[in-house]
């Protein structure tokens, strides 16, 4: 005989089994992408767009795809890094050739000397090929030699992998700006912080964009929520750009660090291990992706990599 108050726990029960079927699944986590330099006067849209089309292209090859209800952030720094790339007026090797040696920015001269030696060598550019370079000269070689850090600039364009010596050179002018100069770098950091809410987020960092990212997530005293942190194409275990952040951590918020380069792309030649990047947890690497563009450090060459997309899909929860 079925009492009322059974009667009663049957009805919730199977009112709650139906409430229960009736629950849409959970949203998957949201994408932050943080893009590197050269990006100013660009439209962010169309940046953002690039980006997706070479992530689906990396889900297509595990026969997945992005969920249509995914929530994209793409924070545009670029055109307040040209500002102040600009403002700061550091001249670069065409310049210094018209205004003389005299308007050679010495603290400029040595980081860049520096990033490009660590460069070099990873990249296993001999002395001989940078000698090349450099004869006839009979000033001392080193890196507050502006003319033998140009000559190491010509051999990674010559022998290098695709960069070349102006890309690098700009590329070295805008990560000491963002490095060396700490009002720049809380400008570009809001600009990223500002788009990362305490929702759960994978965020996503290429080149300059890994180390803005990094700075960003070690620095925010929010309650983040980071399931993963994926950084391809990233130059923060060159010894210029890593000392900057000593003592070096996790991110607090990170859960977990997966780290990809092409061994061909000169800007991410050393991976973020235990011997370049000692944090702990450790970072998990892979070397093995081949990038397709021309440079070897293209964003889209990247993102359209299985095993990148794999990892960001995984840890988006699609």
């Amino acid at each position: 005989m079925l009492y009322r108050r059974d009667f009663l726990r049957l009805g919730a029960t199977t009112a709650l089994a139906g409430l229960r079927i009736s629950t849409p699944a959970a949203a998957p986590a949201k994408l932050l992408l943080v893009h590197g330099r050269d990006q100013q006067g660009k439209d962010p849209a169309a940046l953002e767009a690039e980006w997706l089309n070479a992530l689906r292209q990396g889900a297509k090859k595990l026969n997945r795809t992005l969920p249509a209800n995914l929530e994209v952030a793409f924070p545009f720094y670029g055109d307040v890094l040209d500002k102040f790339a600009k403002q700061m007026d550091i001249p670069l090797s065409e310049d210094v050739k018209t205004r003389g040696e005299s308007s050679v920015n010495e603290e400029f001269l040595a980081f860049q000397g520096e990033l490009a030696e660590d460069i070099r060598t990873a990249a296993k550019i001999t002395d001989a090929q940078v000698d090349a370079e450099y004869v006839p000269n009979q000033k001392p070689k080193g890196p507050l030699n502006w003319e033998w850090v140009q000559a190491t600039l010509r051999a990674l364009d010559k022998h290098g992998g695709g960069l070349s010596a102006q890309t690098l050179e700009i590329f070295t002018r805008d990560v000491f700006l963002y490095t060396r100069r700490a009002g720049i770098r809380d400008e570009v950091d809001s600009v990223v912080a500002k788009s990362l809410t305490e929702d759960a987020t994978v965020v996503v960092g290429h080149s300059l964009g890994s180390v803005v990212a990094y700075s960003v997530l070690r620095n925010d005293q929010r309650t983040l929520r980071i399931p993963s942190f994926v950084t391809v194409g990233s130059p923060l275990a060159v010894r210029a750009i890593r000392d900057v952040y000593r003592p070096l951590r996790h991110p607090q918020p990170v859960k977990g660090w997966f780290n990809a380069f092409d061994k061909r792309d000169v800007v991410a030649l050393y991976a973020l291990d235990n011997e370049n990047f000692p944090i702990r947890p450790s970072i998990r690497n892979v070397d093995n992706v081949r990038n397709a563009t021309s440079n070897r450090h293209g964003i889209s060459g990247y993102l359209d990599d299985a095993g990148v997309a794999k990892e960001i899909l995984d840890a988006l929860g699609v």
